[in-house]
């Protein structure tokens, strides 16, 4: 599998994420490498982190669900993390204050009201892909770390992301997309020498709608 492409594919469900993504993460990475879907099986780490074995070892994966949509990352370099969130009204300025870096909460702060929601998520759905790239989790991971702040917002339906590294860093980036018109944004992050960013032409990020229902 390319290390210098991370593939990530979502689709939306009627219930059972956590089943559909497991079926989907399996059927797709035996797709990519060529197997059979039996020869590949899910085991953790200690923390919680998926990864492949089997003919999937080497493969580096994510997997992420919310209500309504499921999103799964693989690739063959770096650690990846990913995570799906559904837009919707938040009571973003305080809870940036809460939650976020100063720096976050002064670009929160600064957006119109209608668009503080969206770019709430926008940098929450990487700080989850953060802890899970770093295997540490969110708390121990992305809450402790500022994310790149967009230079342009905000985001067009059909913005390529753009893996960047985080501000004091190295070795992890992250970047965001909206998907599913708009409705839901999906966070990427990697960790790792592999890792590299948009800055140095490092690892592309591909983005792609796929049917939630398992055959």
């Amino acid at each position: 599998m390319d290390p210098d492409t991370v593939t990530v594919l979502w689709c939306t469900t009627d219930g059972g994420e956590r089943r559909k993504a497991r079926t989907l993460l399996l059927r797709n990475a035996a797709d990519r490498l060529g197997v059979p879907e039996s020869e590949i099986w899910v085991e953790h780490e200690p923390g919680g982190r998926p990864f492949l074995g089997g003919a999937g070892a080497g493969v580096r994966v994510s997997v992420a669900h919310t209500r309504g949509a499921l999103a799964i990352a693989l690739t063959g370099g770096a650690q990846i993390g990913v995570d799906v969130e559904g837009v919707r009204r938040l009571r973003a300025e305080s809870m940036a204050r809460a939650w976020l870096h100063p720096v976050e909460t002064a670009w929160i702060s600064g957006l119109p009201e209608r668009e503080r929601s969206m770019a709430f998520l926008w940098l929450w759905t990487q700080k989850e892909a953060v802890g899970k790239a770093l295997g540490q989790g969110l708390r121990g991971g992305g809450m402790s770390r500022r994310m790149p702040i967009e230079e342009h917002w905000p985001p067009g339906p059909h913005s390529l992301p753009a893996p960047r590294p985080l501000p004091g860093f190295d070795g992890l980036v992250s970047c965001a997309a909206l998907v599913n018109d708009g409705r839901h944004v999906i966070g990427v992050a990697l960790h790792g020498d592999a890792a590299g960013g948009s800055d140095d032409g490092g690892v592309g990020v591909q983005v792609r709608r796929i049917s939630g229902t398992p055959d």
